[in-house]
């Protein structure tokens, strides 16, 4: 669609092996002023794909999850940057909210969106939980935001209002059961060394954090009504919460001796 160059989006997407996802993002975002791809170093197939949808694909070496966004905006030339997860897919309903949003003036002091995401796990979309909505800021203007946050968990901030957006990014998140358990063990590393500057985690932390998680997961945002998987998404929930002050525990109390 054309718009007005003050009004021109870029999509920006980090991947690393995600040969399984790519092209489905990628077809998803063809409507975008300008797609950038940033791999790195994928040996599975991935960058070759990427290079089938844009010229702006670049290779860099991680840097984090944070590192890494930063550097994609920066080679965004639109004023406006869409941030999608390789494993993401911009539905049809979301891609049609952002154009007739984009297609006129918008709002005065509107400086980013808020995105719902829509998860899809073992075999079935997630609509309960902590998994949903999960809103994200991933749409703002380059000249008012800024990647920040604490790894691995990288989060959009902008000067100026916020707008929500009522249509989902839908999430093809853990592959199985196992996948998820591995991202588990590894984000749950990266956040110990995060936090170990906060100190060690007391017993009432270890324990009750864990506890709330699975309590507000499964029950106060009503988890049950998925099913079986609502429940094993409110257990790993509560998994992964106590696994990240455990190795905390684990970092400060006994490897530091």
């Amino acid at each position: 669609m054309e718009r007005d160059p003050d009004q021109r989006i870029s999509v920006c997407i980090i991947c690393g092996n995600e040969i399984r996802n790519i092209r489905r993002c990628l077809e998803s975002v063809k409507w975008a002023d300008e797609i950038v791809v940033v791999d790195s170093f994928s040996t599975d197939g991935t960058y070759d794909v990427a290079c089938e949808y844009t010229d702006k694909v670049f290779r860099q070496e991680w840097i984090g999850y944070i590192g890494q966004k930063k550097f994609t905006a920066e080679h965004a030339a639109c004023p406006w940057v869409f941030f999608v997860d390789a494993d993401e897919e911009v539905s049809s309903g979301l891609r049609d909210e952002i154009e007739r949003t984009f297609s006129r003036r918008v709002p005065e002091g509107v400086n980013g969106f808020n995105c719902p995401r829509l998860v899809r796990y073992l075999g079935r979309w997630i609509r309960h939980g902590d998994w949903y909505p999960d809103m994200k800021l991933r749409l703002f203007r380059k000249a008012y935001g800024e990647c920040g946050g604490e790894e691995p968990h990288d989060r959009i901030s902008v000067e100026g209002r916020v707008m929500d957006f009522v249509n989902p990014l839908n999430h093809y998140t853990y592959e199985n059961i196992s996948a998820q358990i591995r991202q588990i063990d590894r984000f749950s590393t990266i956040s110990a060394t995060t936090h170990a500057k906060h100190g060690a985690p007391s017993y009432f932390t270890l324990c009750g954090h864990a506890i709330y998680r699975f309590f507000r997961c499964y029950f106060m945002k009503c988890g049950f009504l998925d099913g079986i998987p609502g429940l094993i998404v409110a257990v790993n929930v509560a998994f992964g919460t106590f696994v990240k002050y455990a190795k905390l525990w684990e970092k400060l109390t006994v490897e530091d001796k």
